[in-house]
């Protein structure tokens, strides 16, 4: 018996749909559970594995915006902290060349006395 590979439900989400969550700036409250309907007596398994991978789904999405949204916020901070040292330095660098530079260049359009 062959079996073809199965295609993911369409509410299943890609990488760049959670990536791009996880790159909001503003934390977003979860949207609420979707109201679950009741439950009708399914007329396969088919169906009745949908419905559940479906409420699943919801479940995950919601944990991992958030948990990922927290992850990527930790992650910015450090790094912003770990470049002030470097960036100090190479300010301080650049100012030092900027007078230099320009204070050579008003000695050399002085007359000599």
């Amino acid at each position: 018996m062959s079996e073809l590979p199965r295609v993911p439900p369409r509410y299943v989400p890609v990488l760049t749909e959670v990536v791009g969550a996880a790159a909001r700036v503003e934390p977003v409250p979860p949207p609420p559970l979707a109201p679950s309907a009741p439950v009708a007596a399914p007329r396969d398994a088919q169906a009745l594995e949908d419905q559940l991978l479906h409420r699943v789904m919801q479940r995950v999405d919601l944990a991992l915006e958030q948990q990922l949204h927290d992850a990527v916020a930790s992650m910015v901070l450090q790094h912003t902290h770990a470049l002030v040292p470097r960036l100090r330095e190479e300010i301080e660098f650049v100012v030092r060349q900027a007078v230099a530079e320009a204070v050579a260049a008003e000695l050399a359009q002085r007359p000599p006395a």
